[in-house]
Parts: C-alpha cells; structure tokens; sequence
C-alpha cells in the first residue's frame, strides 16, 4: 500500500521527471505524468513521455502507460501496476485527483514558471524559474556540483548556465538545436551509432549534421513539431549503450532530493 492513496502529479516526462516518478513509484507512491500529446523529447529511452507513442515503457523495471482520459488514469491507479502517463489538460487533472503533492519538471530553463504554489499542499518546483515560498513551497537544485539534489526552502535554484559538462573534449558540440520553428524529420533513432558530418535529420529544408562520432543519446521523436533553439539531437562520444539507457546519475540525484522534500513536507 502506497504511503498516503493521494497521488502526485509530475508535470512533464523528460528523463528528470522520469527519475523522479521512478523513485516515487518504487518507495510506494502512485505517481501520474502530465506530458504534451506530442512530446519534443530527446533522450526517450530515458523517459516515461516515450509511453505518448509507443503505449507503454518501461525503465529499471518500471512500467508507465499512456493514459489519453481521465477514467484511464484513474483505472491505472486503481490497479497501481505502472505510471500512467496523461496527455489531456492539467486543469482537469489537479481537479479530479486533488494530489497530495505537485511537482514541476518540465525543465524549462531560461523561463520563469508561473506561480503554482496554490494548486497543492505541497508544490516542488525542479531546477531554476521557481522562487521558493512564492510561486511553489520548495525547490530541488538540478545544476551539477556539490549542491546537486538540495531542497531549497526560500529563494531559487542556481542559475541555468547552459554549458553542457565535456566529454573525451567534447560540450556544445554534442548537442544540436532546432535552427527555426519547423517539423523535425529523421530516419535515425536514439542508440545508432553516427559518424561526424551524418546527417541527423532536417528541420524544413535545413539539414542538421552530427559534429561528433558516436551514439545517439538523444534525438526527438520523426515528425514532432519543434521550436528555433530547442535541443532535438544528443551525439555521447564514448560510443556505449549503458549510457544510452536507464536513469543517468543527475536525475537519480534529483530524484532523491525530492523523494526526501516529500517525506519531509508532505502532509499525511
């Protein structure tokens, strides 16, 4: 039997909010995704949004399912076998369930999250735009560094830095980003191995080329419509699956801070 029957609602299925959801399920908690009907997603064999198209997921022996209605969510959590993953409005959602706990996962960087401290008991904000105390209860600091993980009950996460950590020499290099708004076509997928000057896939008439060798960690879904400067393509330099798949370190971390917010601030 799960802690407290109430759920928690995610709002987003990257593979932050994945790890999360993972972490709740496993200690007992019956988690639901809030996901867009058609997620820009790139590392999908890390997250439970990949559920949007493909029914259902599985990640370190967790399934999630695509849950398109109300009563669908709510029959999963009835069975309480899997996530579901909901891609109809918020709004209905928060009113049908009354969730114990809200948490905002969406990784949105740059932008500042509108204020949603209301929507809860207890609404947990992942990384930089939140203001703890003000738009949500508490923040969960996602930036690399010895800070990984805290719970921050007043003020914000630190700033995003959009410097991606360097791997065998490589940063930016590794990520390629929409050069307009557009559709994203690819014959690729997450785990083929490319070569520098490959062609990843195009957004209108402009192709996109892999400036590094490797595998593909990342890479948004054929067909999903994308904005100018969104991440669509992750190239990993070292080549191997095991980075490809499963819950990386940074979101186990950030997993656990909010696991431990939960345990802390959540009310019975």
């Amino acid at each position: 039997m799960s802690p407290n029957p109430r759920p928690i609602v995610i709002r987003g299925g990257g593979d932050l909010a994945s790890a999360v959801a993972h972490q709740l399920f496993s200690h007992g908690y019956r988690p639901v995704i809030v996901e867009s009907p058609t997620p820009a997603t790139t590392r999908r064999s890390m997250a439970f949004a990949t559920a949007v198209f493909e029914g259902t997921v599985e990640l370190e022996g967790v399934w999630a399912e695509h849950a398109e209605t109300l009563d669908r969510v709510t029959g999963l959590l009835g069975q309480g076998g899997c996530v579901p993953v909901y891609t109809g409005p918020l709004e209905t959602l928060l009113s049908a369930l009354s969730p114990r706990v809200l948490i905002d996962a969406r990784m949105r960087k740059r932008q500042i999250a509108e204020n949603q401290i209301d929507h809860a008991p207890l609404v947990i904000g992942l990384g930089p735009g939140f203001s703890a105390g003000e738009t949500v209860h508490c923040v969960i600091e996602t930036n690399r560094g010895p800070n990984l993980g805290t719970i921050i009950t007043s003020g914000s996460a630190e700033a995003y830095t959009g410097r991606p950590i360097t791997i065998q020499g490589y940063a930016r290099e590794r990520y390629t980003y929409a050069p307009s708004d557009g559709v994203f076509r690819t014959a690729l997928d997450v785990g083929r191995h490319i070569r520098v000057g490959q062609v990843l896939g195009r957004v209108g008439q402009t192709e996109l080329r892999a400036q590094v060798s490797g595998i593909i960690r990342g890479l948004t879904r054929d067909g999903i419509q994308v904005s100018q400067g969104t991440k669509i393509a992750e190239v990993d330099p070292r080549g191997q699956e095991e980075h490809v798949h499963g819950i990386a370190e940074r979101p186990r971390a950030v997993a656990q801070g909010v696991l431990e917010a939960i345990r802390r601030f959540a009310a019975d």
